[in-house]
């Protein structure tokens, strides 16, 4: 997945444990366990605004974009058209 979550060097750097932040952010311990792990499909905007809130950080120190390419699968491959 090229969204990197580095939410757990920013609770290292605060050294602030993850049910704390949870509380503190008002989300379960388990939603913000699956957002650590970089299993989370989407988080909402309030819920990104909490945590820099609580963290005082900006998204940018959170999340990041691999902008490794990725090798496309046999279906995602273009064709040209035959001339």
């Amino acid at each position: 997945m090229p969204i990197i979550v580095n939410l757990d060097v920013v609770l290292a750097q605060r050294k602030m444990r993850l049910n704390t932040l949870a509380e503190l952010v008002d989300i379960t311990p388990q939603n913000l366990s699956v957002l650590k792990s970089g299993r989370a499909k989407a988080i909402r905007f309030d819920t990104l605004e909490k945590i820099c809130e609580v963290l005082q950080c900006q998204p940018g120190d959170i999340l990041a974009y691999d902008q490794t390419p990725t090798t496309l699968n046999a279906t995602e491959e273009t064709t040209q058209p035959n001339d």
